[in-house]
Protein backbone atom coordinates (compact mmCIF):
# COMPACT_ATOMS: atom_id res chain seq x y z
CA UNK A 1 0.00 0.00 0.00
CA UNK A 2 1.38 3.44 -0.97
CA UNK A 3 1.53 6.34 1.47
CA UNK A 4 -1.35 8.04 -0.33
CA UNK A 5 -3.48 4.90 -0.32
CA UNK A 6 -2.99 4.67 3.45
CA UNK A 7 -3.87 8.36 3.84
CA UNK A 8 -6.96 7.96 1.68
CA UNK A 9 -8.10 4.93 3.65
CA UNK A 10 -7.68 6.86 6.92
CA UNK A 11 -9.56 9.83 5.44
CA UNK A 12 -12.50 7.65 4.39
CA UNK A 13 -12.59 6.03 7.82
CA UNK A 14 -12.92 9.45 9.46
CA UNK A 15 -15.03 11.39 6.95
CA UNK A 16 -16.39 8.84 4.46
CA UNK A 17 -15.55 8.75 0.77
CA UNK A 18 -15.17 12.33 -0.49
CA UNK A 19 -17.44 13.68 -3.20
CA UNK A 20 -14.32 15.04 -4.87
CA UNK A 21 -10.64 15.67 -4.24
CA UNK A 22 -9.26 19.04 -5.28
CA UNK A 23 -5.78 18.50 -6.73
CA UNK A 24 -3.69 21.61 -6.06
CA UNK A 25 -0.46 22.35 -7.92
CA UNK A 26 1.44 25.49 -6.91
CA UNK A 27 2.59 27.52 -9.90
CA UNK A 28 5.42 30.05 -10.07
CA UNK A 29 3.11 32.81 -8.75
CA UNK A 30 1.79 30.65 -5.87
CA UNK A 31 -1.54 30.38 -7.69
CA UNK A 32 -3.02 26.93 -7.10
CA UNK A 33 -3.95 25.14 -10.32
CA UNK A 34 -5.17 21.61 -10.92
CA UNK A 35 -8.25 19.43 -11.23
CA UNK A 36 -11.20 17.99 -9.36
CA UNK A 37 -10.93 14.22 -9.09
CA UNK A 38 -14.08 12.24 -8.14
CA UNK A 39 -13.55 10.49 -4.82
CA UNK A 40 -14.18 7.06 -6.34
CA UNK A 41 -11.40 7.47 -8.92
CA UNK A 42 -8.29 7.73 -6.71
CA UNK A 43 -6.88 4.63 -8.38
CA UNK A 44 -5.96 6.91 -11.29
CA UNK A 45 -2.98 8.14 -9.26
CA UNK A 46 -1.47 4.67 -9.17
CA UNK A 47 -2.25 4.21 -12.85
CA UNK A 48 -0.43 7.46 -13.69
CA UNK A 49 -3.37 8.73 -15.74
CA UNK A 50 -3.89 12.05 -13.91
CA UNK A 51 -1.89 14.58 -15.90
CA UNK A 52 -1.40 18.27 -16.63
CA UNK A 53 0.83 20.14 -19.09
CA UNK A 54 4.23 20.85 -17.52
CA UNK A 55 3.79 24.49 -18.59
CA UNK A 56 1.13 24.75 -15.85
CA UNK A 57 4.02 25.40 -13.49
CA UNK A 58 5.05 28.66 -15.19
CA UNK A 59 2.25 30.86 -16.58
CA UNK A 60 2.17 34.60 -16.06
CA UNK A 61 -0.15 36.11 -13.46
CA UNK A 62 -2.85 36.41 -16.14
CA UNK A 63 -2.73 32.62 -16.50
CA UNK A 64 -1.39 32.60 -20.04
CA UNK A 65 1.58 30.76 -21.51
CA UNK A 66 4.92 32.60 -21.65
CA UNK A 67 6.66 31.73 -24.92
CA UNK A 68 10.06 33.00 -23.75
CA UNK A 69 10.25 30.29 -21.07
CA UNK A 70 10.69 27.70 -23.80
CA UNK A 71 7.73 25.77 -22.41
CA UNK A 72 4.25 25.23 -23.79
CA UNK A 73 3.25 24.75 -27.38
CA UNK A 74 6.77 25.52 -28.66
CA UNK A 75 7.82 22.05 -27.50
CA UNK A 76 4.42 20.41 -27.94
CA UNK A 77 3.21 21.29 -24.42
CA UNK A 78 4.01 17.85 -22.98
CA UNK A 79 2.27 16.47 -19.90
CA UNK A 80 3.64 15.61 -16.53
CA UNK A 81 2.17 12.88 -14.33
CA UNK A 82 0.42 14.22 -11.24
CA UNK A 83 1.41 12.65 -7.91
CA UNK A 84 0.05 13.57 -4.46
CA UNK A 85 2.33 15.02 -1.80
CA UNK A 86 2.43 12.72 1.20
CA UNK A 87 0.64 14.05 4.27
CA UNK A 88 -1.31 16.76 2.44
CA UNK A 89 -4.70 15.04 2.02
CA UNK A 90 -7.10 17.09 4.16
CA UNK A 91 -10.80 17.63 4.59
CA UNK A 92 -12.07 21.12 3.69
CA UNK A 93 -14.38 22.00 6.61
CA UNK A 94 -15.54 25.25 5.01
CA UNK A 95 -16.77 23.56 1.82
CA UNK A 96 -20.28 22.20 1.23
CA UNK A 97 -20.39 18.43 1.30
CA UNK A 98 -17.49 16.04 1.81
CA UNK A 99 -14.65 17.71 -0.08
CA UNK A 100 -10.96 16.85 0.24
CA UNK A 101 -7.86 18.62 -0.98
CA UNK A 102 -4.35 17.42 -1.68
CA UNK A 103 -1.19 19.15 -2.81
CA UNK A 104 0.31 17.61 -5.93
CA UNK A 105 3.44 17.78 -8.03
CA UNK A 106 4.33 16.54 -11.50
CA UNK A 107 6.91 13.90 -12.29
CA UNK A 108 8.29 12.44 -15.49
CA UNK A 109 7.84 8.86 -16.68
CA UNK A 110 10.68 7.77 -14.40
CA UNK A 111 9.05 9.36 -11.35
CA UNK A 112 11.54 12.25 -11.15
CA UNK A 113 10.15 15.50 -9.76
CA UNK A 114 10.05 18.35 -12.26
CA UNK A 115 12.59 21.10 -11.67
CA UNK A 116 9.81 23.52 -12.66
CA UNK A 117 8.34 22.89 -9.21
CA UNK A 118 8.98 25.69 -6.73
CA UNK A 119 8.77 23.11 -3.95
CA UNK A 120 11.66 21.25 -5.61
CA UNK A 121 13.96 24.25 -5.20
CA UNK A 122 13.22 24.64 -1.48
CA UNK A 123 13.83 20.92 -1.01
CA UNK A 124 17.18 21.29 -2.81
CA UNK A 125 18.31 24.09 -0.45
CA UNK A 126 17.26 22.03 2.58
CA UNK A 127 19.36 19.14 1.24
CA UNK A 128 22.38 21.46 0.95
CA UNK A 129 22.09 22.21 4.66
CA UNK A 130 21.65 18.50 5.42
CA UNK A 131 24.86 17.71 3.51
CA UNK A 132 26.66 19.92 6.05
CA UNK A 133 24.98 18.23 9.01
CA UNK A 134 22.73 21.27 9.51
CA UNK A 135 18.97 21.65 9.78
CA UNK A 136 17.22 24.98 9.22
CA UNK A 137 14.26 25.83 11.46
CA UNK A 138 11.77 28.36 10.11
CA UNK A 139 8.48 30.07 10.84
CA UNK A 140 6.52 32.59 8.83
CA UNK A 141 4.26 35.50 9.75
CA UNK A 142 1.60 36.37 7.20
CA UNK A 143 -0.46 39.56 6.93
CA UNK A 144 -3.69 40.07 5.00
CA UNK A 145 -6.61 42.47 4.66
CA UNK A 146 -10.35 41.83 4.82
CA UNK A 147 -12.28 44.24 2.59
CA UNK A 148 -15.90 44.77 1.61
CA UNK A 149 -17.17 42.74 -1.31
CA UNK A 150 -16.69 44.69 -4.54
CA UNK A 151 -19.11 44.84 -7.47
CA UNK A 152 -16.33 44.87 -10.11
CA UNK A 153 -12.80 43.51 -10.05
CA UNK A 154 -11.52 46.97 -11.02
CA UNK A 155 -13.13 48.67 -8.00
CA UNK A 156 -10.72 49.82 -5.24
CA UNK A 157 -10.91 48.09 -1.84
CA UNK A 158 -12.93 49.49 1.06
CA UNK A 159 -12.45 48.44 4.70
CA UNK A 160 -15.32 46.78 6.55
CA UNK A 161 -17.52 49.28 8.39
CA UNK A 162 -17.02 50.08 12.06
CA UNK A 163 -13.23 49.69 12.22
CA UNK A 164 -10.80 52.30 13.61
CA UNK A 165 -8.31 53.95 11.26
CA UNK A 166 -5.44 52.48 13.28
CA UNK A 167 -6.33 49.12 14.81
CA UNK A 168 -2.91 47.90 15.95
CA UNK A 169 -3.38 45.03 18.47
CA UNK A 170 -6.94 46.23 19.11
CA UNK A 171 -8.89 43.39 20.75
CA UNK A 172 -12.23 44.98 19.84
CA UNK A 173 -11.29 44.63 16.18
CA UNK A 174 -10.84 40.89 16.72
CA UNK A 175 -14.26 40.76 18.38
CA UNK A 176 -15.75 42.70 15.45
CA UNK A 177 -14.56 39.96 13.06
CA UNK A 178 -14.98 37.09 15.50
CA UNK A 179 -17.16 34.87 13.28
CA UNK A 180 -14.68 35.01 10.39
CA UNK A 181 -11.54 34.69 12.48
CA UNK A 182 -12.92 31.86 14.59
CA UNK A 183 -13.79 29.83 11.50
CA UNK A 184 -10.32 30.51 10.08
CA UNK A 185 -8.59 29.30 13.23
CA UNK A 186 -10.93 26.32 13.65
CA UNK A 187 -10.38 25.28 10.03
CA UNK A 188 -6.61 25.72 10.36
CA UNK A 189 -6.66 23.48 13.42
CA UNK A 190 -8.79 20.89 11.63
CA UNK A 191 -6.31 20.82 8.75
CA UNK A 192 -3.31 20.59 11.05
CA UNK A 193 -1.91 23.99 10.07
CA UNK A 194 0.48 25.14 12.77
CA UNK A 195 -1.09 28.52 13.57
CA UNK A 196 0.15 30.34 16.66
CA UNK A 197 -1.15 33.84 17.48
CA UNK A 198 -3.51 36.03 15.49
CA UNK A 199 -3.57 39.81 15.90
CA UNK A 200 -5.19 42.89 14.44
CA UNK A 201 -2.50 44.71 12.49
CA UNK A 202 -2.20 48.46 11.94
CA UNK A 203 -4.26 48.98 8.77
CA UNK A 204 -8.10 48.95 8.85
CA UNK A 205 -9.20 45.36 8.31
CA UNK A 206 -5.63 44.06 8.42
CA UNK A 207 -4.67 40.95 10.37
CA UNK A 208 -1.56 38.88 10.97
CA UNK A 209 -1.16 35.22 11.78
CA UNK A 210 2.01 33.69 13.17
CA UNK A 211 2.93 30.06 12.56
CA UNK A 212 4.93 27.78 14.83
CA UNK A 213 8.60 27.11 14.13
CA UNK A 214 9.38 23.83 12.39
CA UNK A 215 12.44 22.00 11.11
CA UNK A 216 10.37 20.82 8.13
CA UNK A 217 10.85 23.77 5.78
CA UNK A 218 8.64 22.25 3.08
CA UNK A 219 5.81 21.95 5.58
CA UNK A 220 6.31 25.59 6.60
CA UNK A 221 5.86 26.71 3.00
CA UNK A 222 2.91 24.33 2.51
CA UNK A 223 1.27 25.84 5.59
CA UNK A 224 1.58 29.42 4.33
CA UNK A 225 0.21 28.43 0.92
CA UNK A 226 -2.74 26.44 2.30
CA UNK A 227 -3.57 29.11 4.87
CA UNK A 228 -3.90 31.72 2.14
CA UNK A 229 -6.29 29.52 0.16
CA UNK A 230 -8.35 28.79 3.26
CA UNK A 231 -8.62 32.47 4.25
CA UNK A 232 -9.76 33.52 0.77
CA UNK A 233 -12.51 30.87 0.79
CA UNK A 234 -13.78 31.47 4.34
CA UNK A 235 -13.83 35.25 4.09
CA UNK A 236 -15.74 34.99 0.81
CA UNK A 237 -18.27 32.69 2.51
CA UNK A 238 -18.92 35.44 5.07
CA UNK A 239 -19.66 38.02 2.39
CA UNK A 240 -16.30 39.82 2.32
CA UNK A 241 -13.08 39.55 0.34
CA UNK A 242 -9.60 38.76 1.65
CA UNK A 243 -6.42 39.84 -0.07
CA UNK A 244 -2.75 39.06 0.34
CA UNK A 245 -1.89 41.80 -2.16
CA UNK A 246 1.29 43.54 -1.01
CA UNK A 247 -0.13 47.09 -0.96
CA UNK A 248 -3.93 47.32 -1.40
CA UNK A 249 -4.13 50.87 0.04
CA UNK A 250 -1.75 53.68 -0.90
CA UNK A 251 -1.92 55.36 2.52
CA UNK A 252 -1.97 52.26 4.74
CA UNK A 253 0.70 49.69 5.60
CA UNK A 254 1.26 46.89 3.12
CA UNK A 255 1.07 43.20 3.93
CA UNK A 256 4.24 41.18 4.36
CA UNK A 257 5.42 37.65 4.93
CA UNK A 258 8.22 37.72 7.47
CA UNK A 259 10.50 34.70 7.83
CA UNK A 260 12.14 33.66 11.11
CA UNK A 261 15.07 31.29 10.66
CA UNK A 262 17.66 29.54 12.78
CA UNK A 263 19.92 26.53 12.17
CA UNK A 264 20.57 23.42 14.27
CA UNK A 265 23.64 21.21 14.17
CA UNK A 266 23.59 17.41 14.29
CA UNK A 267 23.24 17.50 18.08
CA UNK A 268 20.21 19.79 17.96
CA UNK A 269 22.20 22.83 19.10
CA UNK A 270 21.30 26.24 17.68
CA UNK A 271 24.47 27.37 15.88
CA UNK A 272 23.32 31.02 16.05
CA UNK A 273 23.18 31.12 19.86
CA UNK A 274 25.78 33.30 21.54
CA UNK A 275 27.40 32.21 24.79
CA UNK A 276 27.67 35.85 25.85
CA UNK A 277 24.51 37.61 27.01
CA UNK A 278 23.10 40.05 24.43
CA UNK A 279 26.06 39.56 22.09
CA UNK A 280 25.57 38.47 18.48
CA UNK A 281 27.51 35.31 17.67
CA UNK A 282 29.96 35.23 14.76
CA UNK A 283 27.89 32.50 13.10
CA UNK A 284 24.70 34.57 13.21
CA UNK A 285 26.62 37.57 11.88
CA UNK A 286 27.80 35.49 8.92
CA UNK A 287 24.25 34.37 8.15
CA UNK A 288 23.00 37.95 8.37
CA UNK A 289 25.80 39.14 6.09
CA UNK A 290 24.82 36.51 3.53
CA UNK A 291 21.17 37.54 3.49
CA UNK A 292 22.17 41.18 3.07
CA UNK A 293 24.66 40.41 0.30
CA UNK A 294 22.06 38.47 -1.71
CA UNK A 295 18.95 40.53 -0.95
CA UNK A 296 19.17 42.76 -4.01
CA UNK A 297 19.62 39.80 -6.36
CA UNK A 298 16.63 38.02 -4.82
CA UNK A 299 14.33 41.03 -4.59
CA UNK A 300 12.32 39.83 -7.61
CA UNK A 301 11.34 36.82 -5.47
CA UNK A 302 10.59 38.89 -2.36
CA UNK A 303 8.62 41.36 -4.53
CA UNK A 304 7.33 39.44 -7.57
CA UNK A 305 4.62 41.74 -8.98
CA UNK A 306 3.97 45.33 -10.01
CA UNK A 307 2.07 46.16 -6.82
CA UNK A 308 4.87 44.65 -4.71
CA UNK A 309 7.08 47.67 -5.35
CA UNK A 310 4.69 50.09 -3.68
CA UNK A 311 6.05 48.69 -0.38
CA UNK A 312 9.48 50.03 -1.35
CA UNK A 313 8.36 53.62 -1.85
CA UNK A 314 9.34 56.26 0.78
CA UNK A 315 7.13 56.24 3.90
CA UNK A 316 5.61 52.88 2.93
CA UNK A 317 5.76 51.48 6.51
CA UNK A 318 7.96 48.55 5.39
CA UNK A 319 11.73 47.87 5.56
CA UNK A 320 13.27 48.63 2.19
CA UNK A 321 17.05 48.27 2.54
CA UNK A 322 19.63 45.52 3.12
CA UNK A 323 20.32 46.53 6.72
CA UNK A 324 20.03 44.86 10.10
CA UNK A 325 19.58 45.49 13.80
CA UNK A 326 19.03 43.75 17.11
CA UNK A 327 15.28 43.81 17.82
CA UNK A 328 14.88 46.67 15.33
CA UNK A 329 11.60 46.49 13.37
CA UNK A 330 12.76 49.09 10.89
CA UNK A 331 15.53 46.82 9.64
CA UNK A 332 15.42 44.46 6.68
CA UNK A 333 16.95 41.79 8.94
CA UNK A 334 15.91 41.89 12.60
CA UNK A 335 17.46 39.76 15.34
CA UNK A 336 14.67 39.11 17.86
CA UNK A 337 16.89 36.96 20.09
CA UNK A 338 20.61 36.21 20.12
CA UNK A 339 20.91 33.76 23.04
CA UNK A 340 19.61 30.25 23.59
CA UNK A 341 17.41 28.14 21.33
CA UNK A 342 15.45 31.22 20.26
CA UNK A 343 18.47 32.87 18.60
CA UNK A 344 17.43 33.63 15.04
CA UNK A 345 17.11 36.19 12.30
CA UNK A 346 13.87 37.63 10.97
CA UNK A 347 13.80 38.45 7.26
CA UNK A 348 11.28 41.30 6.88
CA UNK A 349 11.47 42.21 3.18
CA UNK A 350 8.92 39.93 1.48
CA UNK A 351 5.38 40.97 0.68
CA UNK A 352 2.44 38.67 1.36
CA UNK A 353 2.02 38.20 -2.41
CA UNK A 354 5.02 35.88 -2.74
CA UNK A 355 5.56 32.22 -3.51
CA UNK A 356 6.53 30.87 -0.04
CA UNK A 357 8.68 28.05 -1.44
CA UNK A 358 10.81 30.46 -3.46
CA UNK A 359 11.08 32.95 -0.58
CA UNK A 360 12.25 30.33 1.91
CA UNK A 361 14.70 28.97 -0.67
CA UNK A 362 16.11 32.46 -1.26
CA UNK A 363 16.32 33.35 2.46
CA UNK A 364 17.93 30.05 3.45
CA UNK A 365 20.14 30.20 0.36
CA UNK A 366 21.33 33.65 1.46
CA UNK A 367 22.07 32.36 4.95
CA UNK A 368 24.04 29.45 3.49
CA UNK A 369 25.92 31.85 1.22
CA UNK A 370 26.95 33.82 4.30
CA UNK A 371 28.04 30.74 6.20
CA UNK A 372 30.19 29.62 3.27
CA UNK A 373 31.67 32.99 2.27
CA UNK A 374 33.33 35.96 3.92
CA UNK A 375 30.67 38.62 3.28
CA UNK A 376 31.12 42.15 4.62
CA UNK A 377 28.70 43.04 7.41
CA UNK A 378 27.70 46.69 7.85
CA UNK A 379 27.19 48.11 11.32
CA UNK A 380 23.71 47.48 12.75
CA UNK A 381 21.13 50.25 12.66
CA UNK A 382 21.26 50.56 16.44
CA UNK A 383 24.97 51.45 16.30
CA UNK A 384 25.62 55.20 16.59
CA UNK A 385 28.30 54.96 13.89
CA UNK A 386 26.16 53.14 11.34
CA UNK A 387 25.37 54.69 7.98
CA UNK A 388 22.29 54.23 5.81
CA UNK A 389 22.38 51.35 3.35
CA UNK A 390 21.40 51.94 -0.25
CA UNK A 391 17.70 51.11 -0.46
CA UNK A 392 16.43 48.30 -2.62
CA UNK A 393 14.98 49.34 -5.94
CA UNK A 394 11.36 50.44 -6.22
CA UNK A 395 11.51 49.66 -9.95
CA UNK A 396 10.18 46.26 -10.94
CA UNK A 397 12.19 45.95 -14.16
CA UNK A 398 15.45 46.77 -12.38
CA UNK A 399 14.80 44.07 -9.78
CA UNK A 400 14.09 41.47 -12.47
CA UNK A 401 17.30 42.32 -14.33
CA UNK A 402 19.35 42.05 -11.12
CA UNK A 403 17.80 38.62 -10.67
CA UNK A 404 18.42 37.57 -14.27
CA UNK A 405 22.14 38.39 -14.05
CA UNK A 406 22.79 36.98 -10.59
CA UNK A 407 25.34 34.20 -10.05
CA UNK A 408 23.84 33.61 -6.61
CA UNK A 409 20.39 32.99 -8.10
CA UNK A 410 21.86 30.64 -10.71
CA UNK A 411 23.59 28.68 -7.94
CA UNK A 412 20.48 28.37 -5.75
CA UNK A 413 17.83 27.82 -8.43
CA UNK A 414 19.85 26.75 -11.46
CA UNK A 415 20.41 28.70 -14.66
CA UNK A 416 17.37 27.22 -16.38
CA UNK A 417 14.97 28.23 -13.62
CA UNK A 418 16.60 31.65 -13.35
CA UNK A 419 15.80 32.11 -17.04
CA UNK A 420 12.22 30.83 -16.68
CA UNK A 421 11.44 33.02 -13.67
CA UNK A 422 12.88 36.12 -15.32
CA UNK A 423 10.98 35.36 -18.54
CA UNK A 424 7.68 35.11 -16.66
CA UNK A 425 8.31 38.39 -14.86
CA UNK A 426 9.34 40.20 -18.06
CA UNK A 427 6.19 38.91 -19.73
CA UNK A 428 4.07 40.19 -16.83
CA UNK A 429 5.81 43.56 -16.99
CA UNK A 430 5.08 43.79 -20.71
CA UNK A 431 1.46 42.71 -20.35
CA UNK A 432 0.63 45.18 -17.57
CA UNK A 433 2.64 48.06 -19.06
CA UNK A 434 0.49 47.89 -22.20
CA UNK A 435 -2.72 48.62 -20.24
CA UNK A 436 -3.80 52.26 -20.31
CA UNK A 437 -5.06 53.02 -16.81
CA UNK A 438 -7.93 55.20 -15.58
CA UNK A 439 -5.33 57.53 -14.06
CA UNK A 440 -3.91 58.28 -17.51
CA UNK A 441 -7.37 58.96 -18.91
CA UNK A 442 -8.19 61.20 -15.94
CA UNK A 443 -5.11 63.40 -16.11
CA UNK A 444 -4.03 63.23 -19.76
CA UNK A 445 -6.99 62.62 -22.07
CA UNK A 446 -8.69 66.01 -21.77
CA UNK A 447 -5.57 68.06 -21.00
CA UNK A 448 -3.12 67.11 -23.70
Amino acid sequence: MTDFEAEYKAYCKEFGEPDRIELMLCDINAVLRGKWLPGDQVNKFEQGTVRLPLSTYAPNILGTEVEATGLGILIGDPDGVIVPIAGSLKNMPWAEGNVAQVLVEMVDEEGKLSTLSTRYHLQDVAERFAAKGLTPVVATELEFYIVQKRDESTDPPTPPEGLPDAQNYDLEVLNHSEAILTEILDSARAQGLATDTLIAEYGPGQFEVNFHHTDNVLEAADTALLFKRMVLAIVDKHGFEATFMAKPYADEPGSGMHVHASVLDMNGKNIFASLVEDEVSDTLKKAVAGTLATMRDAQAIFAPHMNSYRRFQPNSFAPSAPDWGVDHRGAGIRLPEVNGMGARLEHRISGADVNPYLVLAAVLGGMLYGLENDCPLPLPLDDDNSSESEVLTHDWTTAVEYFAGSDFIADIFGEDYRHIYAAVRRDEIGALASIITSVEYRYYLSRL
